[in-house]
């Protein structure tokens, strides 16, 4: 594994049957290579809740991972609506998501610092009416 690993997910907008795909389908091929399962988690966890974001924000989107042996690059990006306060958008609870979203369980606005928790660094690039870049990378731990 001296070479990065890329893959590339399509992320379905407005259904949540299947957000989680890429996150799952991630989560399998870094056990099959072997990694540490704390990595591993981390992961899976931040990227299911930003490809549930996606899906709840931002009608879908794309996302790409790279897999290096020591860590785990992630872009998420979408043509949603952008991110108006990304610093109130950070603060554990606070969510703008529909009622018919919170109804189904989702949206209770842990999104955003759930990622920020799981991943060693995090950046996000938005613009209102054009989408967001959501950047991660999980450190691999020996």
């Amino acid at each position: 594994m001296s070479n990065a690993i890329h893959l590339h997910y399509e992320v379905s907008g407005e259904d949540f049957t299947r957000a989680g795909e890429a996150s799952g389908a991630v989560k399998k091929r870094l056990k099959s290579l072997g990694f540490n399962p704390d990595a591993i988690r981390r992961t899976a966890i931040a990227m299911y809740e930003a490809e549930i974001n996606m899906v709840i924000h931002a009608d879908g989107g794309f996302c790409d991972v790279d897999i290096y042996p020591d860590r785990i690059e992630i872009l998420l990006s979408d043509h949603g609506p952008g991110i108006p306060d990304v610093e109130k958008a950070m603060q554990e609870g606070y969510s703008t998501a529909p009622d018919n979203v919170r109804s189904l369980g989702f949206g209770a606005g842990m999104g955003l610092p759930n990622i920020k928790k799981y991943s060693d660094e995090m950046r996000i690039e938005t613009t209102i009416g054009v989408g967001t870049n959501l950047y991660l990378t999980v450190k691999v731990k020996t």
